[in-house]
């Protein structure tokens, strides 16, 4: 199999899970629609190429570890929406202009909660299935020479060095992933051992995690589960 190896070491990164009202949480591991999101960022794709990102979403396959082990930080965020300088007009991040409608959700202070992983170092190997655009190839050169900067599940999650490890040959993602050494992760802990999560074509783990990360792009909701594997990973360099 012809993958990429992908490394995540920031001071922050999320990776998203199911939102319930204004509790963020976020994944153990990378999510498959944070992934095609990463992805479509360094191609220069924006939330109006849903159908680029759909059909990028179903042929993505991936396993991940964690190098050096992560902290559960929550972050508590507040906004008072009728200060002065917040009323009225608004812009999305789609560059479009909002306007508040009235009602108290115009008015009122919103507080939100946001799951972040910190200090961690994840290692990702993933691939594409089938001969469409974009190629691996394309994804490759996306990724180490992308049209916009990027982060790591949210904005403020900006990666510490570059994101991309290289190309690999292997028999299957979880075994590209125990070839690869573990990084260099100075003072930061390493796990006692590796943990890790994979397709669960590709062999069963001490546990299986059905995961709701695959994201309607058009309606910008998440439907669908997947079950994957996760377990601990002998990497063998």
């Amino acid at each position: 199999m012809d993958c990429l190896l992908l490394r995540f070491d920031a001071p922050l990164m999320s990776f998203g899970a199911v939102v319930v009202d204004e509790n963020n949480p976020t994944w153990h591991f990378p999510s498959r629609s944070m992934l095609t999101g990463l992805l479509g960022n360094a191609l220069g794709w924006d939330h109006r190429d849903s159908d680029r990102l759909q059909a990028l979403q179903s042929r993505l396959r991936f396993a991940a570890r964690w190098d050096a082990e992560p902290q559960l930080l929550t972050d508590y965020q507040t906004v008072d929406l009728g200060l002065d300088f917040m009323r009225d007009t608004g812009w999305t991040t789609r560059g479009r202009r909002e306007d508040r409608k009235g009602g108290d959700a115009a008015t009122l202070t919103h507080q939100r909660w946001r799951e972040y992983w910190a200090n961690g170092v994840a290692t990702v190997a993933l691939a594409v299935t089938g001969s469409d655009e974009p190629s691996l190839a394309r994804l490759e050169e996306a990724l180490r020479f992308p049209a916009r900067p990027l982060f790591i599940g949210r904005k403020p999650c900006l990666p510490s060095a570059p994101i991309l490890i290289g190309r690999r040959q292997a028999a299957g993602l979880k075994a590209a992933l125990g070839a690869e050494p573990l990084a260099e992760i100075g003072p930061r802990r390493r796990p006692q051992r590796i943990p890790a999560l994979w397709p669960i074509e590709e062999g069963a783990g001490a546990q299986s995690e059905e995961r709701f990360d695959r994201r309607d792009w058009g309606n910008n909701i998440h439907i669908g589960s997947e079950r994957y594997a996760v377990g601990i990973l002998e990497v063998t360099s």
